[in-house]
């Protein structure tokens, strides 16, 4: 590839470190947060309920309930659905290792079942062979923003009396057939890292329109208390009991604020992202030696990340050689994910040895996440676009 002296020229001007994601907090964000810090109330206040109902209003589902992170509000979902030991769970390997981790803390078993080669969503065919009868829910994973395919699961668990817990970390704004996530499954989960969508520092939420799940969702965050409303006006506002064992996964009014302001963002957010991606496709599904992500029909992703795959049989170097090269140019690629059942403690407690979910695998070799979030400039895309370019170009066979 002839490389012109005018990119020559904006390849070495741009040194700034590029990530592969970041928070995007603006003046308005830190007016709202500095509020909260002046109140009266800095956590379980006002800001917890208004942000729920917020949230829950732009998903268009009748309860939200937040908690501390992601991972808290995955396993206030699992609680929330009755998961318990001895019970099983199937979920997707290649995914962020608290998605099986939540199933092992209420003492169940995690089942992997091997993703879509396309999409790298939980595959349902799949899912339907690891079904036993012990098993009781179903998580599958929104990959990079994508919702998985969310009407078959869902008749396979119907089949099986299962629940699905959509794990939604990556997909907060995202449709599938033109209806938001987040309604669709009995449980959804979203997180608020502030690689996400939107931010509250740490955080999370679970969405559902079931009433009783949404009270032990409330139960469980909040140390297992159950605060009975006519309770309290017969015993006293003194009273509370805890009824069930659960945690301290409450969300702050200090985050709570953050979230706020950050919804309000969140449309703009999403188009930015989707901007990105659809020029980053453009350019790359021309160049060989890069596989671009595939984006199945009546489906809005919501493009958490872009995961650009590297088909390594055209290339002289391997994943780890281009990724080196990348952050050499200052660029943060990641990897995502190395697949869960190949972790050290998986590995050990469950035997797994590699080599049982061939394609979330063989996807875990090629993948590369690029550069995706909604404050990054027209230049910063022109600039991993070119770098990507002149890379791949010069490492091909």
């Amino acid at each position: 590839m002839i490389v012109s002296p005018l990119d020559t020229a904006l390849m070495n001007k741009n040194t700034k470190y590029i990530p592969y994601g970041r928070q995007w907090i603006d003046e308005d964000d830190i007016a709202e947060v500095i509020k909260v810090l002046r109140s009266d109330y800095i956590t379980t206040g006002p800001k917890v309920a208004e942000f729920e109902e917020a949230f829950a209003n732009y998903l268009e589902v009748k309860y939200a309930v937040s908690f501390s992170s992601g991972t808290a509000a995955l396993h206030g979902a699992v609680f929330s659905a009755g998961l318990e030991p001895g019970d099983e769970a199937i979920t997707t390997p290649l995914t962020f290792c608290a998605t099986a981790n939540c199933i092992l803390y209420q003492g169940g078993t995690p089942v992997f079942a091997d993703v879509c080669p396309d999409t790298l969503n939980l595959n349902p065919e799949e899912v339907s062979r690891r079904i036993t009868s012990k098993t009781k829910l179903v998580l599958p994973v929104d990959y990079a923003g994508h919702p998985a395919d969310l009407e078959a699961i869902q008749k396979i668990a119907d089949a099986h009396g299962l629940i699905v817990i959509e794990d939604a970390c990556h997909s907060l704004g995202a449709e599938y057939r033109n209806i938001k996530v987040g309604g669709i499954c009995r449980l959804n989960v979203f997180s608020f890292h502030p690689v996400k969508h939107i931010t509250t520092g740490e955080g999370g939420m679970v969405t559902t329109n079931d009433s009783d799940l949404a009270r032990r969702l409330r139960i469980f965050r909040n140390h297992g208390i159950d605060r009975d409303t006519q309770q309290r006006k017969t015993e006293g506002d003194w009273f509370y009991q805890m009824i069930t064992l659960g945690y301290n996964y409450r969300l702050t009014d200090i985050g709570c604020a953050l979230g706020l302001s950050q919804l309000q963002k969140l449309n703009a957010n999403l188009e930015r992202r989707r901007e990105i991606a659809g020029i980053y496709t453009s350019v790359f599904r021309q160049l060989p030696g890069v596989i671009v992500p595939i984006v199945r029909e009546n489906i809005n992703p919501a493009w958490h990340l872009y995961p650009l795959r590297l088909d390594l049989d055209q290339l002289q170097i391997g994943r780890a050689e281009i990724f080196r090269k990348l952050h050499g140019k200052n660029i943060g690629v990641n990897v995502h994910y190395i697949p869960v059942h190949l972790h050290p403690y998986y590995r050990q407690r469950f035997g797994y040895r590699g080599g049982e979910y061939p394609i979330a695998e063989a996807a875990y070799g090629q993948l590369i996440s690029l550069p995706i979030f909604p404050k990054m400039g027209d230049d910063d895309v022109k600039y991993v676009i070119k770098t990507v370019q002149n890379i791949i170009s010069a490492s091909r066979k």
